[in-house]
């Protein structure tokens, strides 16, 4: 067993922006992490450009240079590993935290290599892992999948895209340019206000020139090997498919904070784990969030931008606790 003063879950922007913090104050501190570092950012579609400019993605007063207005997912891996290097932050990589027992005043963790005990904790997991459930007969087929990653295997394919925010329609547009045949199912009655303004008139341009079919007011009904089932306006219409992405949202992953003792409440944006908004501690002593798992359900409220402010609360909310001695 290895003994630790803090342990952070995560190793993404704002996982690493609250160790960077708690190392400048000379708190003993492990990031595990079950990827590798912004491991969520290597995920994204290949082609992503972030919404925020690169300054506002910077952590641990590293500036984030690049030549556009805003960076796009390879330079923000490089950032975020020069970042890691230049802070010599300790990170556990692919290394998952399986189980969390609070005894007394000590967390245990259990993983996939070791075990640890530490007296803070925080949990920095973000959202992105956990997809929202598309509740459908066939949705457990394998050819529907929750994260697009690059266009160039769905060549000629026939394609369903359920959804209509950014993931749907950045997804559209890229499977179209590499020549899918692409249907965007939503159930809305239009676009919504958060697809990026940039990149909306090409969306709609296309959907003009019957280069991307876009069925508004529509629910897919059921999957089949090759089909799609869905109802428009009361119509029931079947389409040729071969491929499905339901980009329908994420969620962090409640069960593993349940396991902890965190609890989970219903606040103005859905569902969200319970903690104070002034130190980011949750409901169980010593354990805190940072970055987007603090707004739950809702990915709209909390960014990196914002999120990487947490680690410093976080901060001095353990500083201001370590003057009172451990008790066994």
């Amino acid at each position: 067993m290895q003994t630790v003063e803090s342990i952070i879950i995560g190793g993404g922007p704002c996982g690493l922006s609250a160790a960077i913090e708690q190392k400048k104050k000379g708190i003993d501190t492990l990031v595990i992490e079950k990827g590798n570092v912004v491991d969520a950012i290597y995920n994204y579609p290949t082609h992503q450009t972030f919404f925020s400019s690169s300054d506002k993605l910077s952590i641990g007063d590293i500036p984030f240079i690049v030549e556009e207005s805003k960076p796009r997912r390879n330079q923000a891996l490089v950032y975020y590993r020069e970042v890691v290097k230049h802070h010599q932050l300790r990170i556990n990589a692919f290394e998952e935290v399986l189980t969390v027992k609070k005894i007394n005043n000590r967390f245990t963790l259990t993983t996939t290599k070791d075990v640890y005990q530490c007296r803070f904790l925080t949990v920095a997991t973000g959202y992105y892992g956990q997809h929202n459930t598309l509740e459908v007969e066939g949705a457990e087929l394998p050819k529907v999948k929750h994260y697009f990653k690059e266009a160039h295997p769905y060549f000629d394919q026939n394609v369903v895209i359920i959804g209509g925010k950014n993931s749907a329609v950045d997804a559209a547009l890229e499977l179209e340019k590499a020549g899918a045949h692409v249907t965007v199912i939503y159930r809305g009655s239009d676009y919504p206000k958060a697809v990026k303004p940039w990149i909306l008139p090409n969306f709609e341009s296309l959907v003009k020139h019957e280069k991307i079919n876009m069925a508004f007011n529509a629910d897919v009904t059921k999957i089949t090997e090759d089909s799609v089932i869905y109802e428009q306006d009361g119509e029931v219409i079947e389409i040729p498919n071969d491929y499905i992405f339901a980009m329908i949202g994420y969620h962090p992953d409640y069960n593993f904070l349940e396991s902890i003792g965190i609890e989970i409440n219903e606040n103005e944006y859905g569902t969200a784990p319970v903690h104070n908004k002034e130190t980011y501690e949750t409901n169980v002593e010593n354990c805190y969030i940072a970055g987007v798992i603090a707004a739950g359900n809702d990915a709209n409220t909390i960014f990196i931008e914002n999120g990487k402010y947490h680690g410093g609360i976080i901060t001095q909310n353990i500083l201001s606790k370590k003057q009172t001695p451990l008790e066994s």
